[in-house]
């Protein structure tokens, strides 16, 4: 049979792949059991569960830049007030504005020395090498500028929240919760996710108060507020007494506190929290306590005052008691708050997301199901349609799965139920080469060349294609990681790590099992494939005489699409409208009309309530409530509070809630996904082939998304995160086929130098159809489980992504190919008189 290099492997080579494969395998086993099972020396590497799949809670977190400045501009003018003091430079006023404070000098004279004074405020850093601040030049001979530094700002921000990201670790730290996550996100936001934690709002009360504790003396009373003096309100109002003259100036800062606890206090019976000071604010504590003996003295949390009491005689131990009619859960929260350290600036919850254990373990079943009926069908096609090549296929899609989940093991990533549809969705994807080098080979038996000669060349004609098909997919699910969050960036791993696998496994291994079997049986002929043959061989149709009426038809319905996105328009998503969705699941049928009207009375505005799944799931959705963040968490709770009461024994297993500002960012983003997934195409199918083939591939894209988008608009399907995700992935749908067909197109290029244009784009579309029918009906078997198990998280997606399968493997030939074809005549073939009669695709052609 002669040698065969690319069948040919050494002991050394086959060893280290099915090392490969094995390690691959052992490291995914310990997924399949529960922690604690394996013994403890056994390496355990586990894909960590979703929040959507082990139920839990996602916030997003953001801080109050514009408070941070502030206050940092009110320890500045204080500074600077006591710094001319000092210098005994006479002023008339300080005002600190925005980003400004202005210095008015009682004598213009003056103005160099209190330059000459502030020169030490002004070499201040706060946390980078720039100034923060600056003098700038002023109208006014007697005023003196300070302007902050923009980079100082910047430098500022970020300090900010990394203090801030430190604090929330600590305080959830100090509730208990199992492997929380806290990371920065963006420029001024925190994300926390906590496993297991459906009811979030003690947590939430947590990271809602800064904790900034000062001690202060309170000024007498009737004080007006004004530069030295602030009216602050009563933490308890019961005293009569609704807000207190407090002097500015913080005598003792809660930053001195070593210890906080919650105890009773012994005296008076009520819950209170003892604190220690450090020395510092033990030697503070006592000289305050000393000189104002008889006057009352303010404990301030929050702007807010706990209490006020009467310094009986100096304090020099460096402890004392908060008491302020606590209860023994607000005794034992302000005590975490305190022991934790005061938050930098406010913290706003501008996203939340809680999903219910029940929840989760329904997705876990539903993604389960998927897989299975995904991987069963797709196996059965290949085996049904190739024989023995598809049982080698199947190892490989076998040996591809386990490869995955080791991966997803080994980086520690976090499984989501959009990640689940992604591993079943690269299955289907991983196949597509395999039917690629199969079809390939049945070209190359067909000119008689031998078995072993033509499944090298089949093998060496189809890795080009394969290689270019799987790239595209890989930049567009970068651009959706890079754009995305939470789980589609989930989907986005998964994918694109089974393509990676793919790769070894659909060409290195199915080609060693491959040699195996030529080895051992050594067959003089060869026949790839079945009776059950599910698409036609050697055709000869004449796309081309179509090709006017594609464009045309093609036009015409991405215009109504366009026109159905207008009217009756997108239904957007919480994703990108922003606002309060709970899903809920009633002990008997929902009744829609009760809940909304209880919404209603309960003042949440107009809500929507809709029926999905069975008789008792219910959706509710209403606006992002307005107010105060305060106001908002307590209109979250109602709504909560209400749905229970007017549904007794309802079970609530979701809640989102997205702000306006974050429903418009992520709207931004995945357009701007949507954008840069069209240049990047654009730019790899020039550089790998020529500009005519990437105009037609990318106009054809652009008229995919557009019928996509009709498709939502006339299904009523939300558009949202997972919506982009899914028309990503029909983009890469897109673009792979078109990859195969243009591929084709350009060897029949060079082969077939004097044959037109139209011809040659005919013959190769009919010489790759079976590959398209094939990987299509891959596909199909892959994302119809979706569908069917997925539940109604993954309905709507599947359902898109078959449209656009359809879409994209009819728009290959009928939109694409005319666009090359009309371009092409121009600049790929010039004078190519047009051919008198079709040619069969696999009939012989002269070559030049």
């Amino acid at each position: 049979m002669g040698n065969s290099i690319m069948l040919h492997f050494s002991r050394f080579k086959t060893a280290m792949i099915l090392g490969v494969c094995l390690l691959g395998i052992l490291l995914s086993i310990p997924n399949l059991f529960a922690p604690g099972t394996l013994p403890a020396w056994v390496p355990q590497p586990r894909v960590n569960l979703g929040l959507d799949l082990q139920g839990g809670s996602y916030l997003l977190l953001e801080v109050d830049m514009n408070s941070v400045v502030k206050e940092r501009m009110a320890g500045t003018r204080s500074a600077v007030a006591d710094t001319l003091r000092k210098a005994k430079v006479p002023f008339t006023s300080i005002v600190a504005g925005k980003d400004t404070i202005a210095v008015t000098v009682a004598d213009a004279a003056q103005l160099a020395a209190a330059r000459q004074a502030l020169r030490d405020v002004l070499a201040e850093r706060v946390d980078g090498p720039s100034q923060a601040l600056v003098f700038s030049s002023s109208t006014n001979a007697n005023v003196l500028t300070l302007t902050f530094n923009p980079e100082a700002v910047t430098d500022l921000a970020t300090k900010a929240v990394q203090q801030s990201i430190s604090i929330v670790r600590r305080r959830i730290d100090e509730t208990g919760v199992n492997e929380p996550v806290v990371a920065r996100q963006g420029q001024n936001r925190v994300l926390v996710e906590l496993p297991g934690v459906s009811d979030p709002d003690r947590i939430k009360r947590l990271l809602g108060s800064t904790a900034k504790m000062t001690f202060r003396l309170v000024a007498p009373q009737g004080t007006a507020a004004g530069p030295d003096v602030e009216l602050l309100p009563m933490a308890d109002r019961t005293q009569g007494v609704d807000k207190l003259p407090v002097r500015r100036h913080v005598e003792v800062d809660g930053m001195n506190l070593t210890r906080a606890t919650a105890g009773i206090d012994q005296r008076a019976g009520g819950w209170v929290v003892n604190f220690a000071l450090d020395s510092i604010g033990t030697r503070r504590f006592a000289d305050v306590s000393t000189k104002h003996v008889g006057q009352p003295f303010a404990i301030v949390l929050d702007n807010k005052v706990i209490s006020a009491p009467v310094i009986r005689e100096p304090l020099i131990g460096g402890q004392g008691q908060i008491s302020g009619s606590f209860s023994v859960e607000e005794a034992n929260d302000l005590a975490v708050l305190l022991r934790a350290g005061a938050l930098p600036a406010p913290l706003t919850i501008v996203e939340e997301r809680t999903i219910g254990p029940s929840l989760g373990a329904d997705a876990i079943r539903a993604g389960l199901y998927s897989i299975v009926a995904g991987f069963v069908l797709v196996v059965g096609f290949m085996i049904a349609t190739y024989g023995r090549f598809g049982l080698f296929a199947a190892a490989a899609l076998l040996v591809n799965l386990a490869l995955t989940i080791a991966g997803l093991s080994m980086m520690g990533a976090t499984l989501t139920l959009p990640g689940m549809a992604g591993i079943l969705l690269a299955l289907g994807m991983a196949v597509d080469a395999n039917i690629l080098i199969n079809e390939r080979t049945r070209e190359e038996l067909g000119k008689r060349n031998g078995v072993i000669a033509s499944i090298e060349a089949g093998v060496r004609r189809a890795y080009t294609t394969i290689m270019d098909a799987n790239l595209t997919t890989l930049i567009k699910m970068l651009i959706l990681f890079v754009v995305g969050m939470g789980a589609i960036r989930g989907f986005a791993v998964t994918i694109s790590l089974g393509i990676i696998v793919s790769v070894f496994t659909a060409i290195v291994l199915v080609r060693l099992l491959t040699a195996w079997w030529l080895k051992r049986t050594r067959p003089k002929t060869l026949t790839i494939g079945t009776r059950f043959r599910f698409f036609p061989d050697h055709t000869a149709i004449q796309f081309m005489k179509a090709r006017y009426t594609g464009l045309i038809v093609s036009a015409l319905i991405s215009l109504a699409s366009i026109g159905l996105a207008v009217h009756p328009g997108l239904r957007m998503g919480i994703d990108f409208a922003g606002g309060v969705v709970i899903e809920a699941k009633t002990p008997t049928a929902a009744d829609a009309p009760a809940l909304q009207g209880a919404l209603m009375n309960a003042g949440l505005g107009a809500a929507q309530v809709q029926r999905f799944g069975a008789d008792n799931d219910v959706l509710l959705r209403f606006e992002h409530p307005h107010g105060t963040p305060e106001a908002q968490q307590a209109a979250i709770r109602t709504a909560r509070e209400t749905v229970e009461k007017a549904a007794p024994g309802v079970e609530i297993r979701r809640v989102e809630v997205v702000g306006p500002s974050v429903g418009a960012e992520l709207l931004s983003d995945g357009l701007w996904a949507l954008g840069l997934a069209a240049v990047a195409m654009f730019a790899y199918i020039t550089f790998r082939f020529e500009w005519p083939f990437a105009v037609g591939a990318v106009v054809t894209m652009f008229l995919d998304l557009t019928k996509t988008v009709g498709f939502l608009a006339l299904t009523g399907f939300e558009f949202n995160l997972t919506s982009i995700a899914a028309i990503l992935t029909i983009m890469g749908f897109s673009i792979n086929d078109k990859v195969v067909v243009y591929d084709r197109v350009r060897e029949n290029l060079v082969r077939f130098k004097k044959t037109p244009l139209r011809e040659i784009i005919d013959r190769s579309i009919n010489e790759t159809l079976s590959r398209t029918i094939g990987t299509s009906l891959a596909l199909f078997l892959a994302i119809a489980p979706l569908a069917l198990f997925g539940g109604p998280a993954l309905r709507e997606f599947a359902l898109t992504l078959l449209f656009g399968l359809i879409l994209a493997t009819s728009s290959s030939i009928f939109i694409a190919a005319p666009i090359l074809l009309n371009i092409g005549e121009r600049y790929l073939r010039r004078g190519a008189p047009a051919p008198a009669t079709p040619v069969p695709a696999h009939a012989p052609l002269k070559s030049a």
